[in-house]
Parts: C-alpha cells; structure tokens; sequence
C-alpha cells in the first residue's frame, strides 16, 4: 500500500510541478533582454586577388667586361662604382706581342705586294710577245697564273694584317653601353684572359629600369593565365590583364612609387622545381634600384566576380568548420557555415556561403549562439594592409 501511495503521489507531483517550471522558464526568457552586438553588413564585388613573390633586381642590361686576349694588365680608366658611356677606355693591356705581329705581317704584304708587281710586269711583257707568236701559248698560261697567285697572296696577307689588328684593338677595353661600373675584378699587373685568372674583369649595368625576376607556382600560373584569357574575352589586352598593379616593395618595408610592368614569361615550367620565371621592369629615374637587390613584388594575378569580403574577426573556427553568425529577420542569430579564400588585408574572401547583403555578428561573437535574440548595431569597417612577412 505504501509503494502505491508513493507513485501516486509522485505523479502528482510531477504533473502540477511540470508546468509551473515550463511557466517560471517563459517568464524567465522574456525577462532575458536581447543581446546587444554590432554587425557587418557584407557587399557582392569584384575582388582582386594580390599575392607577394620574393625577388631580385637585375639591370635592364648587365654586360660583362672580358678580356679577349691574353696579357698583363696594364692600366683602368674608370673609378669603380662610377657612370661610364657608351666607346669609354676602360682597361689596357700590354700591346708589345701584338705590335710585333702587326709589323711582321705587314713585311709578309710587302713583299706579297713585290710578287704581285713583278708578276704583273711579266704578264705585260708575255702578252705583246704572245700576239707575235715570240712565246708559246703556254708561257703565257704560267704567267697569267702566277699573276692571279700573286694576287690571291695579297689578299690573304692583308687579311692576316687585319686579324693581328684586331688582335691587337682587344688591347684596349671599351664599354659596351651606357650604365653604372662595378668593382674591378682584375688590377694593374694581373695576367688576364686565361684561367683560372679572372676571365670577367668587370660588368656594366644599364639601370634606367631594372628588372624584378621571381617565381610562380603551377597554380599561381594557372590562375593569372586564366584571369588574363578571361580579360582578353572582355576586351582588355593581355598585358593589361596582369599589369593592373604591380608594386614593388623594397627591404626597408617602404612601396616604390613606380609600378611595375610584365616583360618576359619563361617558355616553360621547371619540372624540378614546379615553378615558371617571370620578369617585371620597373622603371628606375632615381636610381635608387642597383642590381643585386632582394624585393617583394606584389601582383594580381586573379579577380573574382561577385566576390565577398568579410572581417577576419568575423570568423569562429570550431574543429575546422569556419562559421559566421548572421543576423535576420526579427534579430534572430542564426549560425551559417563557410568556406574560406585567401585572406586579403585584414579581410577575407568567403567563396561559398554567403552572397552579399547580409549582416554579421562583428562584435560580440562570445555572447551569442544559433537562435540567440539580439539588437544589432551597424558598423563600418576598414581594410588595413597587412604588413608584409
């Protein structure tokens, strides 16, 4: 009887003390005031998508200076570091061998000359005497032979006087362009032109513009030609479609004020590395660039139609599922699932999940869930480039 009377009365608890919590618990949620946050309100654009590449400066033109002959150096013409123009003396090297042979095969001409006079005199006499039946018509072959031999001597003795000449010209170093000298690698009294003697004395750069070279990677390259097929379908040139900003930014962090422009692409991808040269002139009025110089280029390489930019706050990460808490109708939260691009700025690019026109929980992400109530304040938000790793 006892263990009836328990149930019973149990029951009876349970059904006047059910709705007196369910009723304590309405009174207590409309008593809960709304949570109040601030929201981004998301927009639909085109979005240009940046990225950094690690390079280096080249001159527009970086010639070496060689010595083409063999000798001891004998003087520099130049201050090192220093402009020099084009046809400027900029080494000597000892001309004493060369001088020797210019004056031997001048005597060889000389004397090819004195064969050539005295074959031609023969010939003269042979031909009258031949007409007259004097000298037989093979007397008259031999000496019209031997004048065209003598002839062909002369020739080949004033081309060996040019070729000692020239020999000898490469005694003396001029620059082959306008630019900025180096630091001589070879000084007077050195032996040069054969190794393992410096072979490179020196090297010239023209650096009215410079060239930035870096690296993309297969799918860098794969984007950029995309984008530029697709600007050239719209009309805009193909140069165009990668040039749209190119910077430079230099090891001090600073942005050089010249925007770069595409000037050569490599043929191929390398297959040991999966990554394709590419070059970027800049051009250099200032001089500040020299070749050598490490540098970050920054450049589009895609753009996204329609694409939406959010505050990176804005995202929750929760065992790897990224989330945005949006705000609808009635000030309800509701929890939205997002996939991610790269990040631009202190934004980042979301490519699935959202479409424009919504408005997130920007502040206050801690004191809301899915079917939270809150008053939404709007803000605007700014993008601050990032600095550079």
């Amino acid at each position: 009887m006892k263990t009836k009377f328990s149930v019973v009365l149990l029951v009876f608890v349970l059904l006047v003390w059910t709705p007196a919590c369910k009723e304590a618990e309405q009174k207590t949620a409309k008593a809960i005031p709304p949570v109040s946050v601030s929201v981004y309100k998301t927009l639909a654009e085109d979005v240009p998508i940046y990225h950094t590449f690690v390079g280096q400066i080249y001159g527009a033109k970086d010639i070496a200076i060689r010595a083409r002959v063999e000798g001891f150096l004998k003087g520099v013409h130049f201050k090192e570091g220093s402009p020099v123009k084009s046809d400027d003396l900029l080494y000597t090297i000892e001309s004493q061998t060369f001088e020797a042979q210019v004056a031997s095969m001048k005597g060889l001409l000389a004397e090819a000359n004195t064969k050539m006079v005295k074959a031609k005199r023969d010939l003269d006499r042979y031909r009258p005497l031949a007409k007259m039946n004097a000298v037989s018509q093979s007397d008259l072959d031999g000496a019209v032979a031997a004048y065209d031999a003598a002839k062909a001597g002369v020739t080949a003795a004033q081309a060996n006087v040019r070729a000692v000449q020239i020999q000898m010209g490469y005694t003396k170093v001029y620059s082959p362009i306008n630019g900025i000298i180096g630091k001589t690698k070879a000084k007077v009294g050195d032996f040069v032109g054969r190794d393992p003697n410096p072979v490179i004395l020196n090297t010239v750069s023209n650096t009215n513009s410079v060239l930035a070279e870096f690296f993309l990677t297969e799918s860098q390259y794969l984007g950029a030609a995309r984008h530029m097929k697709a600007s050239e379908q719209e009309g805009m040139e193909r140069e165009n479609a990668f040039k749209a900003d190119i910077q430079l930014i230099l090891a001090d962090g600073s942005v050089y004020p010249y925007k770069g422009k595409p000037n050569f692409l490599d043929r191929q991808i390398d297959p040991t590395t999966g990554a394709i040269l590419m070059q970027v002139s800049f051009p250099n009025p200032d001089g500040l660039l020299r070749p050598g110089q490490f540098a970050k280029i920054k450049a589009m390489i895609d753009s996204v139609k329609g694409g939406v930019l959010v505050p990176q706050r804005c995202i929750t990460d929760l065992q790897g599922l990224k989330k945005v808490f949006v705000v609808g109708d009635g000030g309800i939260v509701k929890e939205q699932d997002v996939s991610l691009g790269p990040d631009i700025d202190n934004f980042v690019l979301v490519k699935t999940g959202l479409s424009g026109g919504e408005s997130i929980v920007y502040e206050g992400l801690q004191k809301v869930a899915d079917g939270t109530k809150v008053t939404a304040k709007a803000v605007t938000v700014d993008r601050i480039a990032q600095e550079e790793s």
